[in-house]
């Protein structure tokens, strides 16, 4: 018995339902990123703007706001700091600002731990979050994204097994929260997704997929 086609207005509905779903998809990630670049130099201009001297504010001549200024501002006194702090001149003037801070009871610990973790991410030669793995947490037969971080050191060192790696596990949807695991080596499996895009799948809850590049890693290889 061939099966009734569906009425008009259901199709039209249809359609119109995956043209309003499609339109989301298209703008929805373009219009999120661009308000949050707009919040972010919004806030960078109104805390580096204030600190501008009226008479060098362009804004203060003209008569329009203008976006950006605090930003590029900030960007060019962040290079004119690294490039001073690069001479021997620099360097000693740094070294009595950590003398300072190291002396001050309560600031040193959070200055000494807020840039071991500036030194860790930003230094060239690092390789914290530079890969991905897959790790049985929280209980056996559960499977979580992780990513490794280094291999310890120090006391840790001696505690744990020879071959162990540090895992910093993600929580979801926000990344800057997890916990910290020391597992043996031969326990993870690496995967072949960067580490943006194992962001992105801890953000999205395991929606957003990154595409299996091991069939194509073998290809290349053969």
């Amino acid at each position: 018995m061939p099966t009734p086609a569906p009425p008009p207005g259901t199709r039209l509905r249809d359609h119109l339902r995956n043209y309003f779903i499609a339109g989301i998809l298209i703008t929805g990630p373009i219009a999120l990123t661009l308000y949050i670049a707009w919040l972010f130099i919004h806030g960078v201009d109104a805390a580096v703007t204030a600190l501008i001297p009226d008479e060098y504010n362009p804004e203060t001549y003209l008569p329009f706001h203008v976006p950006g200024i605090g930003l590029v501002v900030a960007v060019a006194a962040l290079t004119l700091i690294g490039a001073l702090a690069a001479n021997v001149l620099g360097r000693f003037f740094v070294r009595i600002g950590e003398r300072i801070m190291g002396r001050m009871p309560v600031i040193r610990g959070v200055y000494g731990a807020v840039k071991q973790i500036f030194e860790t991410v930003l230094a060239k030669q690092s390789s914290t979050f530079r890969e991905v793995v897959l790790v049985e947490y929280p209980r056996r037969d559960s499977w979580t994204v992780a990513f490794v971080t280094a291999r310890p050191e120090g006391e840790l060192h001696d505690l744990v097994p020879p071959d162990a790696v540090g895992l910093y596990v993600p929580t979801t949807p926000n990344p800057t929260s997890g916990f910290l695991l020391y597992v043996p080596r031969k326990d993870v499996i690496t995967l072949s997704m960067t580490v943006e895009e194992g962001i992105k799948l801890v953000i999205s809850g395991g929606i957003v997929t990154p595409p299996d590049r091991r069939k194509t890693g073998e290809i290349a290889k053969k």
